[in-house]
Order: C-alpha cells, then sequence, then structure tokens
C-alpha cells in the first residue's frame, strides 16, 4: 500500500514524527496540561497519520473548568496540523452561530469536504442539555442533527423541509394553473397569508413565488447546492422543483458523509466539580490541594455529571474518550506568571533600551491576589497586565528623565502594606501605587476576629486529625472572599458507619471549641452551617444508609410508585439524639488535647494558616503518601474472614 505515492511505513514514519514534534511544541506552549496533550495526541494519531482507515468520526471529550486551556489546544493544534482553513467551532448554546441553523448546514458551508477529514469543535456542549434539571426531557429545537453526527458522521438530509418544500411548489403550481385556465383556487382565498409566506408579487409573472433569504440558505444546504443564496432566490417554481427531483432521485447524494472528522466536544461541567468546589472559596484555596481535588476526576464523574444533562443514549454517542483538565497547580501558575511578567520586561527594553530585574516578592504578591484556583489563567493575565504594564511605563518615563542610559538595570520591589511598586536606579527611588485589593481583603487586624475563627476552626481540625488520623488539607483564617475561616479535608468514596459518625463530630467540634473557650453565653453565630451540615450527615446516617434503628430507607416520597419508607417523623428524636451524643464527644477530645489545640489556635491567630506537615509533626501522623478512597482495612478484614472460614 502506498499513500500519495509514498511508501506507506515512510507514510506514517513523517506523520507520526510530526505528532511527537507538535506535542512537544504544545507542551512548551500551554503549561501545566502535559497529561491531557498526550492523551488528545494519541486519540488523533490514526485519523492523521491514516485518515483511510478512519470509518466513523474520531470524537475527543474535553472538559475542564474554564480558562484551562482547551479552545487554546485545540486551535493550536489545527493550525500546527494544517487544519486551521478545515476547522469550525460551534458555540452550542444554539445563538451564537446565528440561530436557527443545524451542524449540517455549517459543515455544508464550510471548507470540508465531504468523505475528507476536518476539524469540528462542539464548544460549551453542557449548554446543550436535552434533560431539564427535574430529569424530563427538554425541547430543543437547536442543532438536534449533531447527535447523527456523532453516531457515524452521516446526515441524511431535512426530509420535513423536503416535504414542505415540495407542498409548497405543488401549491404555486396549483394555484398558476387554475389562475392559466381563468378558475380561482382555493388558496387564492388566503391571498395574503401566502404573499407574506413566499414573498409574492402578483404583477410579475417570474415573482409569483420566491424563497425567503432563510428558506434559500435551507434549500441550498440540504440539496448541496453550489449556487449562491442571491441567485437561488430568483429561481422559478420549476428551476427549484426540477432541482429538487433530481436530489430526491440520487441515492448518491442523500446522505452527507462526514465520517472523517475529528470532533472535539467541549464544556464546563459544573456537577463533576461540585464536591470540590463547594468546599472552598475561589481565591482563598490553595492551588496545589484544589489540583489534588480535581485530578482525582475520573470517566465515572464524567458520565455521572453528563446524566444530570443528557439522556443515556446521547451520552454514549460520545464515547469514552472523556479527558478531564485538573485545575491548575501553584508551580504552573508561578510559571505563567513568570512568562507574562517576563514578556512585559522583554517588551519595555526593546522600546527604551532599559533592563528591569523584578524581586521574588512581586511574583508572589502577584499570585496571591491574581491566582483563582477555580476560575483558570484569565485572572492571572489580567492581573499581570494590571500590575505591570502602567508602571513599568511609569517607571521607564521616571528613569529616562533621571538620566538612565540603555542597557542600564533597575529594581522593581513592592512595599505590601503600603500599596506600592518601588523601582530603584543607583540610590535613586520611585513608587507607584497599586491595588492589591486580595491581600488587604485577608489582613484581618481586629484581634478578636482573629480568635473567634482561630478557636473555631482550630477545633475542626483537632478533631478531624484525631478521628481520621490525618491532617486537614487547608486550614485557614485570612479569607479573601467571605468572613470566616475554613477547613478543607479529603473526600472519602467509601464512608463506612464509623467514620459517617465521625464526620458529624468534626462538622459540631467548631461549636463544641468556642463553648470550651468562650463559655455558652459567647457563642457565636458562625456555626450555622456547621449545624446544618452535621443535620444533614446525621440524617442522612439513619434514615438513608439505615445505620439508625431501622433497616429502611426513609425519606419523602412524591411519587406514589416509589415505594419508599416516608414516615419521617419518627426518626427526627433519633437524629437529634445522635447530633447531642457527637457533640459530646467533640467536646471531650478537645478537653483531652487542650495543649495541642492552644497550639494550633495561635498558630493560626500569628500566621492565618496552618500547614498540614506542621499538624502531623504535633500529632505524630504518619506521612501519607497518596490520598486514599477508603480508610479502612478491608482487604485485611477480607482475608482475615476467609482464614477463619477455612
Amino acid at each position: 500500500m502506498q499513500t500519495n505515492n509514498i511508501p506507506l511505513h515512510s507514510h506514517i514514519s513523517e506523520r507520526s514524527a510530526q505528532l511527537r514534534d507538535i506535542a512537544a511544541e504544545l507542551k512548551t506552549e500551554l503549561l501545566g496540561i502535559d497529561d491531557v496533550i498526550d492523551r488528545v495526541m494519541d486519540t488523533v494519531r490514526a485519523w492523521y497519520v491514516l485518515p483511510e482507515i478512519i470509518n466513523r468520526p474520531v470524537i475527543v471529550n474535553l472538559w475542564g473548568l474554564t480558562g484551562t486551556g482547551k479552545t487554546q489546544l485545540i486551535r493550536s493544534l489545527s493550525k500546527k496540523l494544517g487544519f486551521y482553513d478545515r476547522l469550525i467551532e460551534v458555540q452550542m448554546d444554539g445563538y451564537s452561530n446565528g440561530g436557527g441553523m443545524s451542524v449540517g448546514s455549517m459543515l455544508s458551508d464550510s471548507a470540508i469536504t465531504e468523505g475528507m477529514p476536518g476539524i469540528l469543535v462542539l464548544d460549551e456542549f453542557q449548554r446543550f442539555r436535552t434533560v431539564d434539571l427535574d430529569g424530563r426531557e427538554r425541547k430543543v429545537e437547536h442543532y438536534m442533527d449533531v447527535w447523527g453526527l456523532l453516531s457515524d458522521g452521516k446526515l441524511p438530509p431535512n426530509i420535513s423541509f423536503l416535504g414542505d418544500m415540495e407542498r409548497r411548489l405543488a401549491e404555486a403550481a396549483y394555484r398558476e394553473e387554475y389562475k392559466r385556465l381563468g378558475a380561482k383556487s382555493d388558496a387564492d382565498e388566503d391571498d395574503v397569508v401566502v404573499e407574506r409566506l413566499f414573498a409574492r408579487q402578483p404583477h410579475n409573472d417570474q415573482s409569483k413565488f420566491a424563497l425567503s433569504p432563510y428558506q434559500a440558505q435551507e434549500f441550498k444546504t440540504t440539496l448541496k447546492l453550489r449556487e449562491s443564496i442571491m441567485e437561488i432566490m430568483t429561481w422559478s417554481p420549476q428551476d427549484l422543483h426540477g432541482r429538487l427531483v433530481a436530489f430526491m432521485q440520487d441515492p448518491h447524494a442523500w446522505e452527507s458523509d462526514y465520517s472523517k472528522l475529528l470532533i472535539f466536544v467541549c464544556g464546563n461541567l459544573d456537577e463533576m466539580y461540585v464536591d470540590a468546589a463547594s468546599r472552598v472559596e475561589d481565591c482563598d484555596t490553595d492551588a496545589d490541594v484544589f489540583h489534588a481535588m480535581t485530578r482525582k476526576l475520573s470517566l465515572i464523574d464524567v458520565k455521572r455529571a453528563l446524566s444530570e444533562r443528557f439522556k443515556p443514549e446521547q451520552i454514549a454517542r460520545l464515547g469514552n474518550n472523556h479527558v478531564v483538565y485538573p485545575s491548575l497547580n501553584r508551580a504552573t501558575y508561578q510559571k505563567l506568571i513568570e512568562v507574562a511578567v517576563r514578556g512585559y520586561l522583554e517588551e519595555i527594553e526593546a522600546s527604551s533600551g532599559l533592563r528591569f530585574e523584578v524581586s521574588d516578592a512581586v511574583r508572589e504578591q502577584i499570585y496571591v491576589n491574581a491566582v483563582f484556583p477555580t476560575q483558570g489563567t484569565r485572572p492571572v493575565f489580567s492581573s499581570v497586565h494590571g500590575l505591570m504594564s502602567a508602571p513599568l511605563v511609569d517607571f521607564t518615563l521616571w528613569a529616562l528623565e533621571q538620566g538612565a542610559a540603555p542597557g542600564q538595570v533597575l529594581s522593581i520591589d513592592v512595599n505590601r502594606d503600603a500599596g506600592l511598586l518601588v523601582t530603584r536606579w543607583g540610590d535613586r527611588m520611585h513608587t507607584v501605587p497599586v491595588a492589591f485589593e486580595i491581600s488587604k481583603l485577608r489582613q484581618r487586624t481586629d484581634p478578636d476576629m482573629r480568635a473567634i475563627l482561630a478557636v473555631h476552626e482550630a477545633g475542626h481540625g483537632l478533631i478531624y486529625a484525631l478521628l481520621f488520623q490525618q491532617a486537614p488539607l487547608e486550614i485557614r483564617i485570612n479569607m479573601a472572599t467571605f468572613s470566616g475561616g475554613y477547613n478543607s479535608f479529603n473526600a472519602l468514596k467509601v464512608k463506612t458507619r464509623g467514620n459517617l459518625l465521625d464526620a458529624v463530630c468534626v462538622a459540631l467540634a467548631g461549636r463544641a471549641a468556642e463553648e470550651m473557650v468562650f463559655g455558652k453565653e459567647f457563642l457565636s453565630s458562625g456555626s450555622e452551617s456547621d449545624l446544618k451540615l452535621a443535620t444533614q450527615q446525621m440524617a442522612a446516617f439513619i434514615r438513608h444508609a439505615a445505620f439508625g434503628k431501622r433497616i429502611s430507607h426513609v425519606d419523602v416520597s412524591t411519587e406514589a410508585g416509589e415505594n419508599i419508607n416516608t414516615d419521617v417523623a419518627s426518626t427526627n428524636a433519633e437524629i437529634e439524639a445522635g447530633l447531642l451524643t457527637q457533640y459530646e464527644r467533640a467536646q471531650g477530645l478537645l478537653t483531652a488535647n487542650k495543649v495541642l489545640y492552644l497550639r494550633m489556635v495561635n498558630e493560626l491567630v500569628n500566621k492565618g494558616q496552618l500547614e498540614p506537615q506542621q499538624i502531623r509533626e504535633w500529632l505524630g501522623l504518619a506521612q501519607q503518601e497518596a490520598q486514599k478512597d477508603a480508610l479502612e482495612p478491608f482487604e485485611a478484614k477480607l482475608r482475615e474472614f476467609e482464614r477463619r472460614a477455612a
């Protein structure tokens, strides 16, 4: 076999080498997503190297938070593959591409030839939901041909449009024949309506029937015509009918073949990130912690999130090649900041000849004020622009006025407390005010506020560490996005009777700590969300997990056929008793560990956060290499049971 007169092995070798080079280039351009790039390149390999063997579209699903580089990766890859002129991007909200159009019509108007490779991007796919929030089927009028395209790449013509057009053409011919014979048809009674629909002009025989621009576009797309819309609108009913009959009698023209497409399905599945993102706030969570959370997301998480928006048979058409973008870690954000800052410094040097060296303190302040882990890279670039562009111009003008010459070096540092960027040239100094808004919001100068937050959050953190034998992922009181503090814990996928009760105890520990330190009269209202969470957990413990006195699932039923135990009221007393038991348990543990607890409180008061490693050292906890999905030694217990049974 040969491809374009090139021996097959040479062709495969050359194309494979090109893909390796492209992957390497992409990794230098798009930071922090090397694994994603490798997955995508592996998927497109056969499509790019030997498109002859592809007989249905290759589908790559990219899911991730906003600003993680999904669209940028596709566009850059398309350019490097030489397909940018055969790339179509469709915003699946149904309106951004003009509304009312089908995906097939956009393909027919593009440079992608039937039966040949091309790249189709279905962006913002989560907005194309076909199931509403209650799980009922939702009426969708836009782009419904996409499901056939995802199935086998074959698009049938718009049958309803063809039938409607045939009927209208027949009606027009019927009317003209009656008028030719001097008779009056029933259709003439609706002459005003017909004129509005078909743009009739009664005094011009050639214009008695005409297509609207939309109809002409649909006619052109459905019949795969090359003539312009303007020309089609001038055709007579006889011309239109002739084209219609010829199309319907040609079996080869009946189906549009886009089976060699590379289709990227992209979107943000918020449901997939609920457990990770709901426990922390945008700019207050640690990037490494959030990165670790999102790296745990799997194919099952994707399918579960999709099931809340689409029907099962539609999810099946997306295939199983789902690539989940993790959020970026701290090191990646730092590289992005370095690249962005260096870009501004190089521009200034190229235009003025002056060289500026930026201190690490400036970079750290950019990080602190720019990184929102749940929002990707966009806030970083906008913040770097705001903090560097105008001050650099000001510094350059000042330096030139002071007599600085090309090639001379100036330093840039920061005075965070004063909100100033400072440049120095020799013994001279110049400052520019800058807005470090997030830093200011995090500074809790009120000692009473710091005390109450530290007492509360240290309570949660200590009890979690004692019961789960691992340090919280984060404990912070210096917050920008809300007035409290927070603990962030490892999410378990396997929850037992024991650790469900432990979780209730942890949720109540903040209030128990306040009562121990301040007394009942000075309990704050900051435990409201904790009490809500603890009540939910204990209710689920008794009603849903059946760990109370009953073995049944107890809930409120809305459907007669659900067949569940609806005796909810009788479980309330058991829930309250369980909460009280766990509250007293938290009090006992705090009292027994006062010295360690106070050490944690004072660390929070002084530094605003507690590092996991510090907590592990204080409690003598083992260094855990990887977060576990289940804490209990189930495998060992199985083997023990096996030995007893033998």
